[in-house]
């Protein structure tokens, strides 16, 4: 995301999937060819990371990863940033809905962002 500002060098990210992410959230990887090419992080109805390596989108990892919450969860969160058109088009395509839009003062990044929330309709 072009927009965003560098925070993290890639070793600091590194370490914060290690011993943040890996340690507090439930994590579904996505494999192909031996090769780690997508995520979902997750924990108490929140999506806190949906990941899909550049050379591998618009092959459905994303959907396959998002499904696998979806299926048994009765409602999901998450935040974007609001300049993130295609992860806006993705959630939307699913029902996520918008909850909330904020100016980005909260968020490390000083983006503005949208709180999206998911709902299992009723059979």
């Amino acid at each position: 995301m072009t927009f965003l500002p560098a925070l993290h060098t890639a070793s600091e990210d590194r370490e914060f999937i290690a011993n943040c992410v890996l340690v507090e959230k439930t994590v579904h990887v996505a494999i192909l060819n031996d090769e780690i090419v997508g995520f979902i992080a997750f924990g108490d109805g929140w999506v806190d990371h949906l990941y899909v390596a550049p050379n591998h989108t618009a092959k459905q990892i994303g959907t396959l990863l998002l499904q696998s919450l979806l299926a048994d969860a009765p409602s999901l969160r998450l935040w974007t940033f609001q300049k993130n058109d295609g992860a806006r088009r993705f959630y939307e395509r699913f029902g996520f809905i918008v909850e909330a839009e904020t100016d980005g003062a909260d968020n490390e990044e000083k983006e503005p962002d949208i709180l999206y929330v998911w709902h299992r309709q009723a059979s």
